[in-house]
Protein backbone atom coordinates (compact mmCIF):
# COMPACT_ATOMS: atom_id res chain seq x y z
CA UNK A 1 0.00 0.00 0.00
CA UNK A 2 1.14 3.57 -0.72
CA UNK A 3 -0.23 6.97 0.23
CA UNK A 4 -2.25 8.69 -2.47
CA UNK A 5 -0.33 11.38 -4.36
CA UNK A 6 -1.83 14.55 -5.75
CA UNK A 7 -0.71 17.61 -7.68
CA UNK A 8 -1.50 21.01 -6.15
CA UNK A 9 -3.86 21.64 -9.07
CA UNK A 10 -5.97 18.54 -8.38
CA UNK A 11 -9.47 18.79 -6.95
CA UNK A 12 -9.44 19.73 -3.25
CA UNK A 13 -12.42 17.53 -2.48
CA UNK A 14 -10.55 14.51 -3.85
CA UNK A 15 -7.63 15.33 -1.55
CA UNK A 16 -9.95 15.73 1.44
CA UNK A 17 -11.72 12.45 0.72
CA UNK A 18 -8.38 10.60 0.49
CA UNK A 19 -7.15 12.30 3.68
CA UNK A 20 -10.27 11.27 5.58
CA UNK A 21 -10.01 7.72 4.26
CA UNK A 22 -6.29 7.07 4.81
CA UNK A 23 -5.33 9.74 7.34
CA UNK A 24 -2.54 11.13 5.14
CA UNK A 25 -1.95 12.32 1.57
CA UNK A 26 1.07 13.55 -0.37
CA UNK A 27 0.93 16.64 -2.59
CA UNK A 28 3.85 16.71 -5.01
CA UNK A 29 6.14 19.62 -5.86
CA UNK A 30 4.29 22.37 -4.03
CA UNK A 31 7.14 24.65 -2.97
CA UNK A 32 9.24 26.64 -5.45
CA UNK A 33 12.94 25.78 -5.31
CA UNK A 34 13.79 29.31 -4.18
CA UNK A 35 11.56 28.95 -1.12
CA UNK A 36 13.08 25.59 -0.16
CA UNK A 37 16.58 26.96 -0.54
CA UNK A 38 15.73 30.13 1.36
CA UNK A 39 14.26 28.20 4.27
CA UNK A 40 17.29 25.93 4.46
CA UNK A 41 19.65 28.91 4.46
CA UNK A 42 17.64 30.74 7.13
CA UNK A 43 17.31 27.69 9.38
CA UNK A 44 20.93 26.47 9.15
CA UNK A 45 22.27 28.83 11.86
CA UNK A 46 19.41 27.89 14.17
CA UNK A 47 19.88 24.15 13.64
CA UNK A 48 23.54 24.62 14.52
CA UNK A 49 22.85 26.90 17.48
CA UNK A 50 19.98 25.23 19.28
CA UNK A 51 18.93 22.13 17.37
CA UNK A 52 20.65 19.74 19.79
CA UNK A 53 18.76 21.13 22.82
CA UNK A 54 15.66 19.08 22.07
CA UNK A 55 17.31 15.69 21.62
CA UNK A 56 15.69 12.97 23.71
CA UNK A 57 14.23 9.51 23.37
CA UNK A 58 11.09 10.77 21.64
CA UNK A 59 12.63 13.38 19.30
CA UNK A 60 15.74 11.28 18.65
CA UNK A 61 19.34 11.59 19.75
CA UNK A 62 20.58 12.30 16.21
CA UNK A 63 17.88 14.78 15.23
CA UNK A 64 18.01 18.59 15.35
CA UNK A 65 14.86 20.62 16.01
CA UNK A 66 14.03 24.32 15.95
CA UNK A 67 10.72 25.80 17.13
CA UNK A 68 9.23 29.22 16.51
CA UNK A 69 9.99 29.01 12.79
CA UNK A 70 8.15 32.29 12.04
CA UNK A 71 10.88 34.37 13.66
CA UNK A 72 13.69 32.75 11.69
CA UNK A 73 12.53 32.89 8.07
CA UNK A 74 10.55 35.31 5.92
CA UNK A 75 9.81 32.30 3.68
CA UNK A 76 7.71 30.54 6.32
CA UNK A 77 4.42 32.34 5.49
CA UNK A 78 4.57 30.73 2.03
CA UNK A 79 4.21 27.37 3.78
CA UNK A 80 1.84 28.31 6.57
CA UNK A 81 -0.59 30.19 4.31
CA UNK A 82 -0.35 27.98 1.25
CA UNK A 83 -3.82 28.09 -0.40
CA UNK A 84 -3.99 24.36 -1.11
CA UNK A 85 -3.21 23.48 2.50
CA UNK A 86 -5.65 26.07 3.86
CA UNK A 87 -8.40 24.75 1.59
CA UNK A 88 -7.88 21.30 3.11
CA UNK A 89 -7.78 22.76 6.61
CA UNK A 90 -11.03 24.61 5.87
CA UNK A 91 -12.72 21.34 4.96
CA UNK A 92 -11.47 19.40 8.00
CA UNK A 93 -11.51 22.04 10.75
CA UNK A 94 -13.92 24.87 9.88
CA UNK A 95 -17.10 22.81 10.46
CA UNK A 96 -16.09 22.71 14.14
CA UNK A 97 -14.78 26.22 14.84
CA UNK A 98 -15.15 29.89 13.96
CA UNK A 99 -11.46 30.10 13.01
CA UNK A 100 -8.48 27.79 13.23
CA UNK A 101 -4.89 28.67 14.05
CA UNK A 102 -1.37 27.31 14.02
CA UNK A 103 -0.70 24.79 16.76
CA UNK A 104 3.06 24.38 16.48
CA UNK A 105 5.89 25.21 14.06
CA UNK A 106 8.98 23.01 13.99
CA UNK A 107 11.97 22.56 11.70
CA UNK A 108 13.48 19.05 11.82
CA UNK A 109 16.79 17.72 10.56
CA UNK A 110 17.23 13.95 10.88
CA UNK A 111 20.94 13.18 10.83
CA UNK A 112 22.61 10.01 9.51
CA UNK A 113 22.48 7.22 12.08
CA UNK A 114 19.14 8.23 13.58
CA UNK A 115 16.74 5.41 14.44
CA UNK A 116 13.06 5.41 13.53
CA UNK A 117 11.02 7.65 15.80
CA UNK A 118 8.46 6.24 18.20
CA UNK A 119 5.10 6.04 16.44
CA UNK A 120 2.59 8.53 17.80
CA UNK A 121 -0.35 10.82 16.98
CA UNK A 122 0.15 14.60 17.05
CA UNK A 123 -3.21 15.30 18.71
CA UNK A 124 -2.17 13.51 21.90
CA UNK A 125 -1.48 16.96 23.41
CA UNK A 126 -5.28 17.28 23.65
CA UNK A 127 -7.91 14.98 25.18
CA UNK A 128 -8.78 14.16 21.57
CA UNK A 129 -10.41 10.87 22.54
CA UNK A 130 -13.30 12.97 23.88
CA UNK A 131 -13.97 14.57 20.48
CA UNK A 132 -15.96 12.96 17.65
CA UNK A 133 -14.01 15.02 15.09
CA UNK A 134 -10.43 15.99 14.33
CA UNK A 135 -8.80 18.60 16.60
CA UNK A 136 -5.99 19.40 14.18
CA UNK A 137 -4.16 18.54 10.99
CA UNK A 138 -0.42 18.55 10.31
CA UNK A 139 1.51 19.70 7.24
CA UNK A 140 5.04 18.33 6.86
CA UNK A 141 7.11 19.98 4.12
CA UNK A 142 10.06 18.19 2.54
CA UNK A 143 13.16 20.41 2.31
CA UNK A 144 15.10 17.41 0.99
CA UNK A 145 13.94 14.39 -0.98
CA UNK A 146 12.23 11.92 1.38
CA UNK A 147 13.50 8.41 0.61
CA UNK A 148 13.33 4.99 2.22
CA UNK A 149 16.99 5.39 3.16
CA UNK A 150 17.03 8.89 4.69
CA UNK A 151 14.07 8.84 7.05
CA UNK A 152 10.87 9.37 5.08
CA UNK A 153 7.98 9.82 7.49
CA UNK A 154 6.33 6.53 8.46
CA UNK A 155 2.52 6.49 8.45
CA UNK A 156 -0.06 3.94 9.59
CA UNK A 157 -2.95 4.39 7.13
CA UNK A 158 -6.44 4.31 8.60
CA UNK A 159 -7.28 1.31 6.43
CA UNK A 160 -5.01 -0.76 8.68
CA UNK A 161 -7.51 -0.37 11.51
CA UNK A 162 -4.83 0.43 14.10
CA UNK A 163 -6.09 2.72 16.86
CA UNK A 164 -3.15 2.66 19.29
CA UNK A 165 0.50 3.24 18.34
CA UNK A 166 1.55 0.31 20.55
CA UNK A 167 -0.41 -2.06 18.29
CA UNK A 168 1.36 -0.99 15.10
CA UNK A 169 3.81 -3.40 13.44
CA UNK A 170 6.17 -3.03 10.50
CA UNK A 171 3.68 -4.55 8.07
CA UNK A 172 1.30 -1.67 8.86
CA UNK A 173 3.81 1.07 7.96
CA UNK A 174 3.76 3.09 4.74
CA UNK A 175 6.56 5.57 4.01
CA UNK A 176 5.78 9.06 2.71
CA UNK A 177 8.38 8.96 -0.06
CA UNK A 178 8.31 12.29 -1.91
CA UNK A 179 10.51 14.80 -3.68
CA UNK A 180 11.93 18.00 -2.23
CA UNK A 181 9.25 20.71 -2.17
CA UNK A 182 6.41 18.22 -1.65
CA UNK A 183 4.20 17.93 1.41
CA UNK A 184 2.52 15.17 3.38
CA UNK A 185 -0.66 16.27 5.14
CA UNK A 186 -2.02 14.06 7.89
CA UNK A 187 -4.80 14.16 10.46
CA UNK A 188 -4.01 14.84 14.09
CA UNK A 189 -5.17 11.31 14.93
CA UNK A 190 -2.97 9.64 12.31
CA UNK A 191 -0.25 7.42 13.77
CA UNK A 192 3.14 8.30 12.31
CA UNK A 193 6.81 8.95 13.07
CA UNK A 194 10.06 9.96 11.46
CA UNK A 195 11.98 7.20 9.73
CA UNK A 196 15.50 5.91 10.36
CA UNK A 197 18.20 7.75 8.43
CA UNK A 198 20.47 5.07 6.96
CA UNK A 199 21.92 7.44 4.35
CA UNK A 200 25.05 9.60 4.55
CA UNK A 201 23.20 12.95 4.43
CA UNK A 202 20.66 14.78 6.64
CA UNK A 203 16.94 14.90 5.88
CA UNK A 204 15.33 18.30 6.56
CA UNK A 205 11.68 19.24 6.91
CA UNK A 206 9.36 21.83 8.42
CA UNK A 207 6.16 20.69 10.08
CA UNK A 208 3.34 22.90 11.29
CA UNK A 209 -0.03 22.01 12.71
CA UNK A 210 -3.39 23.76 12.45
CA UNK A 211 -5.76 23.38 15.40
CA UNK A 212 -9.33 24.39 16.20
CA UNK A 213 -9.43 28.04 17.26
CA UNK A 214 -10.99 27.30 20.63
CA UNK A 215 -8.09 25.07 21.69
CA UNK A 216 -4.91 26.30 23.34
CA UNK A 217 -1.98 26.31 20.94
CA UNK A 218 0.74 23.72 21.50
CA UNK A 219 3.42 26.37 20.90
CA UNK A 220 2.75 29.63 22.74
CA UNK A 221 3.18 32.25 20.03
CA UNK A 222 2.48 35.09 22.48
CA UNK A 223 5.77 34.26 24.21
CA UNK A 224 7.68 32.82 21.25
CA UNK A 225 7.40 36.02 19.20
CA UNK A 226 8.13 39.57 20.24
CA UNK A 227 5.66 42.38 19.60
CA UNK A 228 7.86 43.69 16.78
CA UNK A 229 8.10 40.23 15.19
CA UNK A 230 4.31 39.92 15.26
CA UNK A 231 3.80 43.41 13.87
CA UNK A 232 6.12 42.60 10.95
CA UNK A 233 3.77 39.86 9.74
CA UNK A 234 0.81 40.27 7.41
CA UNK A 235 -2.67 40.46 8.93
CA UNK A 236 -3.46 36.95 7.65
CA UNK A 237 -0.26 35.62 9.13
CA UNK A 238 -0.89 37.26 12.52
CA UNK A 239 -4.33 35.76 12.70
CA UNK A 240 -3.07 32.30 11.75
CA UNK A 241 -0.47 32.62 14.52
CA UNK A 242 -3.35 33.04 17.00
CA UNK A 243 -3.54 36.82 17.32
CA UNK A 244 -7.31 36.96 16.97
CA UNK A 245 -10.44 36.21 18.93
CA UNK A 246 -12.53 33.09 18.41
CA UNK A 247 -15.98 34.51 17.87
CA UNK A 248 -17.29 37.37 20.06
CA UNK A 249 -16.55 35.83 23.47
CA UNK A 250 -13.35 33.76 23.46
CA UNK A 251 -9.89 35.33 23.58
CA UNK A 252 -11.20 38.88 23.30
CA UNK A 253 -8.94 41.88 23.89
CA UNK A 254 -10.90 44.68 25.64
CA UNK A 255 -8.53 47.37 24.33
CA UNK A 256 -9.61 46.52 20.77
CA UNK A 257 -13.29 47.57 20.60
CA UNK A 258 -14.06 46.06 17.19
CA UNK A 259 -12.80 42.64 18.32
CA UNK A 260 -10.65 42.21 15.24
CA UNK A 261 -7.21 42.26 16.77
CA UNK A 262 -4.32 42.26 15.96
CA UNK A 263 -3.97 45.57 14.11
CA UNK A 264 -0.83 47.69 13.95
Amino acid sequence: MTLQNFAATDDIQDMVAALQQSGAVVIDSVLPEAVSQGLCADLRPEFDREGHLYQNTFNGHHTLRVGGVTKYSSHFPTLLLHPTVLAIADAILKPHCEVYQVGSTTAIEILPGEEAQVLHADDSCYPSHLLPFEAQISALWALDDFTLENGATRVIPREMGIKNPEDAREEHVVEAVMSKGSIVIYLGSTIHGGGANRSDAPRKAVVNTYCLGWLRQEENQYLTLTKDEVAAQSDEMRRMLGFQAHGPYLGVWPEDPDGLWYET
